[in-house]
């Protein structure tokens, strides 16, 4: 079972690898979606490009974390198939191939077990953002923490169309704001880029615009047309919002007097 072995312990610190990897690419600035899908195709060599690989290439951090990837993805890979042949074809113990298709079939169900663990991901996380805060200048703030990103509030791109009740209109006559929606940036066609757009910026059929929000409210203002009926779902919207500040007030001060009363 040695080879077995062998391999688990090789697909473990390649999963580890690629996690530390993840967080690096991350506190850099990327989502961690792509700061995943990045880390796993610089590890295994797939070589995709696109446009957020253009972004890493031209980041001077991220483009030496993709480097040590690639450099250890090659060894590892290499070791990986090398443990693969040995475990089934090459001499080993009394084991049959049965035998170490199974303990190799378990050690891989327990990794899986592992690394979907959402303590095992904390404990992660926090040992590599204090390992990189100490031994390199990344700047390691987990800014989806700090902006509470999960399942109600999002950072997400929204693609502005000729009839959509965005177009043509001023920041400030869109009151985004009073809908909880905060514009952040602008891609524009051409590759322009503007950041934290002023209230007299207008917004333009073909911008992308990068905004933070509740992610019900941002899908329903992808799908609001212009006219009538978008000034009235905005009218909602802005409605809805005050709601929502109203009822986070009322938690907010519940959570007070209670601990007060515990105090």
């Amino acid at each position: 079972m040695t080879a077995v072995a062998s391999l688990l312990v090789i697909i473990t610190i390649s999963l580890l690898i690629t996690r530390i990897a993840t967080i690096a690419l991350t506190a850099t600035g990327l989502s961690r979606e792509s700061a995943r899908f990045q880390a796993r195709s610089a590890f295994s060599g797939a070589g995709f490009t696109t446009s957020e690989s253009e972004a890493v290439v031209r980041h001077p951090v991220r483009r030496r974390v993709v480097m040590a990837l690639m450099l250890v993805g090659n060894a590892g890979i290499a070791a990986v198939v090398a443990s693969i042949i040995l475990t089934f074809v090459g001499p080993d113990d009394a084991a049959t191939p049965i035998l170490r298709f199974i303990a190799l079939a378990l050690g891989m169900a327990v990794l899986w077990v592992v690394f979907k663990s959402h303590w095992v991901d904390r404990q992660v996380t926090g040992l590599t953002v204090r390992a990189l805060g100490r031994w390199t200048d990344i700047d390691v703030r987990d800014y989806a923490a700090l902006l509470h990103l999960g399942d109600t509030y999002v950072v997400t791109e929204l693609a502005v169309g000729p009839a959509d009740w965005l177009a043509g209109r001023k920041l400030r006559a869109l009151g985004l704001r009073q809908e909880g929606v905060i514009l952040l940036g602008i891609d524009r066609p051409g590759g322009a880029y503007v950041g934290a757009p002023v209230a007299e910026t207008t917004i333009q059929p073909g911008d992308v615009l990068i905004i933070y929000g509740r992610r019900h409210a941002i899908a329903e203002l992808d799908e609001r047309p212009q006219g009538a009926p978008g000034d009235r779902a905005h009218a909602d919207a802005v409605a809805e919002h005050a709601r929502v500040i109203e009822e986070e007030r009322a938690a907010n001060v519940a959570g007070s007097g209670e601990g007060a009363s515990s105090g």
